[in-house]
């Protein structure tokens, strides 16, 4: 079997990986740290020029019409310049909606691939603790929709979102103007930078196609995974480099910290932690790419995400000593990446009690690839 990247996909991250490592210099992340922009917009205007906010949009509605490797590659690179850009929020709703909407959306997508629309996600209430808070009932006119969306990314910039809602006792997803007056936004932001806000929508009646049907939240859920996945790889794979970089150059008792046996041992660790991130991540994303099933390696490539950003994030501080809490150093960037990223994933605890239900369910070994559930979808 040949697991090498094709050459239009390392074409693709290369051109990804200059593009945002030259833009988000330490020049240039100093001046955002404190600019209190809601995202790089010199930066998501040249994702547009290059066709990077339209890769996984279907060629025919004016995307590229790429898979999940080519968008995990170009994620995987926007992690390790953390560069405060939508691009997996804003065309997998694209792509969502392509798929499952109807086809009075067209122009929502059109103008998601030209970048002319903002398009945001949230899929928090899945693994919130308070559960789905935005509930739809029926109505003559269509759906009546009543509650509160959580920190929803971009929210004040974004034209539409991408919201689940319960209806009728089931998660859907709900295609949400946010140009409508019923809406009310509570803003704020989030440790690593990123704008959100809190919407509470009450009396807000929309038409029957703005629910998608139920299969698009698994399909929509799935992609998510693979996306925050591939943007932790990158924020822990640069995190690690640094650090490697800074206890070989650090000395204490006249020698490099890294000579020491237990830093070594501790960056070995991560080391092996970001190896099993990527390799569930792969697997994740060839599975998608392939069309089949992968409930369980969802909830697996989630979990260790989630593990990963905690275990490198941490032990990067710890071996950086003072000066990894000194905020004029870069290296806490990437913590706050980690931390905002397991946010959005659910956590650690909540993936694995929920692949704990899920091996539960299943009466024979998951990870056999024979078994009903792993086929084509």
């Amino acid at each position: 079997m040949d697991f090498e990247l094709s050459e239009d996909q390392r074409a693709i991250a290369q051109m990804a990986d200059g593009l945002f490592v030259d833009h988000c210099n330490e020049d240039y992340m100093r001046q955002w740290d404190t600019s209190g922009e809601p995202m790089m917009a010199p930066l998501w205007k040249l994702c547009i020029e290059t066709g990077l906010q339209a890769l996984a949009i279907p060629e025919e509605h004016g995307g590229s019409g790429l898979g999940m490797t080519e968008l995990m590659l170009v994620l995987q690179a926007q992690g390790k310049a953390l560069a405060q850009v939508p691009l997996w929020r804003h065309q997998l709703a694209a792509a969502t909606l392509a798929r499952f909407g109807a086809s009075d959306n067209n122009g929502w997508i059109a103008k998601a691939a030209t970048g002319e629309a903002l398009f945001s996600v949230s899929l928090d209430g899945l693994n919130s603790a308070l559960g789905i808070e935005l509930q739809a009932s029926a109505s003559a006119d269509g759906w009546l929709i009543n509650g509160r969306v959580a920190a929803l990314s971009l929210a004040d910039q974004a034209h539409a979102a991408l919201v689940v809602v319960l209806a009728e006792g089931k998660p859907r997803l709900l295609l949400l103007d946010l140009s409508a007056p019923e809406i009310q936004r509570v803003s704020g932001v989030l440790t690593h930078g990123e704008a959100v806000a809190d919407l509470h929508i009450e009396g807000l009646t929309v038409s029957a196609n703005a629910l998608l049907p139920a299969e698009a939240v698994d399909w929509l859920e799935l992609r998510s995974v693979a996306a925050l996945a591939a943007l932790q790889l990158g924020v822990s794979e640069e995190q690690i480099r640094r650090t490697v970089i800074y206890v070989g150059e650090r000395q204490q008792f006249e020698r490099a910290i890294g000579s020491f046996q237990s830093v070594q041992m501790t960056m070995a660790d991560t080391h092996i932690a970001v190896e099993a991130l990527r390799t569930a991540l792969w697997q994740l994303a060839y599975r998608i790419d392939a069309g089949l099933r992968a409930p369980s390696e969802s909830l697996a490539t989630a979990w260790l995400a989630c593990e990963a950003g905690h275990r490198i994030g941490h032990t990067a501080q710890h071996v950086h000593g003072g000066i990894g809490v000194d905020l004029t150093y870069p290296i806490h960037r990437f913590l706050y990446w980690s931390r905002g990223i397991t946010v959005a994933l659910g956590g650690s605890a909540a993936n694995l009690e929920r692949l704990g239900d899920w091996l539960n369910d299943n009466d024979k070994l998951g990870w056999k690839y024979d078994l009903q559930e792993h086929q084509a979808l």
